[in-house]
């Protein structure tokens, strides 16, 4: 799949940096592709749980971000994006370098994206050198925003 285009990539890459959620757990924007995104989260003591393992707040949070910002990618360019529900499940303790959240508007949703709903596959992954282990996947619906910039 091909990059989004640099000025939906400059888009999302501009209201992903007003997340202050975002910035504060140190995520970041890895690939955008139209109608899929992926998100980074390096391991940090801040975003862990008791056990060590990666909270399922955090892992959650860049899901969600992930899938959001995979249906902004399809969005006209003067409407944002708000989530109206996900569910995540958990698969597996998450340990490793980092996770990897993507988001994908499913591809019965691609011609029509936003006219009234979104919905999108969520995946995350958490990666440890060359290994990727699947620990959360996900179903999320998103909703466009006409003409309401974001602050």
């Amino acid at each position: 799949m091909e990059d989004a285009s640099p000025e939906v990539q400059e888009r999302v890459r501009a209201s992903f940096a007003r997340q202050g959620l975002m910035e504060h757990l140190g995520a970041r924007l890895t690939r955008i592709q139209p109608g899929c995104v992926h998100i980074e989260l390096p391991r940090r003591p801040e975003v862990t749980q008791q056990h060590g393992y990666f909270h399922a707040g955090a892992t959650s949070a860049i899901a969600d971000s992930a899938g959001g910002y995979a249906a902004f990618t399809l969005f006209a360019p003067d409407s944002s994006v708000l989530t109206v529900e996900y569910k995540i499940n958990l698969l597996a303790p998450a340990e490793g370098d980092h996770l990897e959240a993507v988001g994908k508007v499913l591809p019965a949703q691609s011609p029509s994206a936003g006219r009234t709903l979104t919905v999108c596959q969520l995946e995350v992954f958490a990666v440890e050198g060359d290994r990727r282990t699947s620990v959360a996947a996900g179903q999320q619906t998103l909703i466009q925003i006409a003409a309401r910039p974001e602050r």
